[in-house]
C-alpha cells in the first residue's frame, strides 16, 4: 500500500470543534513516545507532524485529512511533560472527551515505547479503552533501539505488560522505516469504506 497522503486540517481544545469526517483513526500514547515522527513516517513526510525532545509539544487535538471524510487525528501526548499541572488536567479531559464521543472513530492506536515496554499511564490508557469498549491496537515504537539479542524477550515482555499475545503489537521505528509498510497496510485497511 502507499504511504498515508496526509494533509494538516485543524487543531482544537474539544471534540466538537473538528470537522465532521465518515472513517478516522487516532494515535495516542505517553509524551516522548514518538507520535509525530511516526505519524510523519506513515506518511512519508519529513515535517507535516511537528517533532520535538522536548515532551509534551503536542498539546491541541491536531486532525490531519486523508481524502475528504477520512482523516488522521494526533492526540496530546500522556504523561511526563514540562508543562503545568492544570494542563495536563485539560489534556485527560480534552483525550477521553475525544475517544468516548467521536463516532467515526475505527481504530485508536497506542503507542508504546519498545525500548522501554509499557509504564503504569501505559497500561492504564490500555485498560480505559478495554472497559469503554474503544477498538485499539498497540504499536511499539523505537524497535531499532532494542538490542538484536534482546528482541526476542522484549516481546515477551511488552506484550504481556500491556496483556496481549507477542503477534498482536505491531513493531515499528519511524527514524528506520521498520514495520511502516505493515503499519500503511493496517491504516488503509482501518479506514477503507
Amino acid at each position: 500500500m502507499p504511504p498515508i497522503p496526509l494533509r494538516f486540517l485543524k487543531s482544537a481544545t474539544r471534540v466538537d470543534d473538528l470537522p465532521e469526517s465518515d472513517r478516522e483513526v487516532a494515535v495516542v500514547g505517553r509524551s516522548n513516545v514518538g507520535k509525530s515522527s511516526l505519524i510523519n513516517a506513515f506518511a512519508n513526510r519529513t515535517r507535516l507532524a511537528h517533532t520535538s525532545k522536548t515532551p509534551g509539544r503536542t498539546q491541541l487535538i491536531n486532525i490531519f485529512e486523508v481524502e475528504p471524510g477520512v482523516t488522521v487525528v494526533d492526540l496530546p501526548g500522556y504523561g511526563y511533560a514540562k508543562v503545568p499541572n492544570r494542563v495536563k488536567q485539560d489534556w485527560g479531559q480534552m483525550i477521553e472527551g475525544y475517544l468516548l464521543h467521536r463516532d467515526c472513530l475505527q481504530m485508536v492506536m497506542v503507542l508504546v515505547d519498545g525500548e522501554i515496554g509499557p509504564t503504569k499511564l501505559d497500561v492504564q490508557m490500555l485498560d480505559w479503552l478495554r472497559s469503554n469498549e474503544i477498538p485499539h491496537q498497540v504499536i511499539a515504537t523505537k524497535s531499532d533501539k532494542v538490542k538484536s539479542s534482546k528482541k526476542p524477550k522484549r516481546r515477551i515482555e511488552l506484550s504481556e505488560g500491556c496483556n496481549l499475545e507477542p503477534g498482536d503489537i505491531v513493531w515499528v521505528s519511524a527514524s528506520k522505516g521498520i514495520g511502516i509498510d505493515r503499519l500503511q497496510d493496517l491504516i488503509w485497511s482501518w479506514l477503507a469504506p
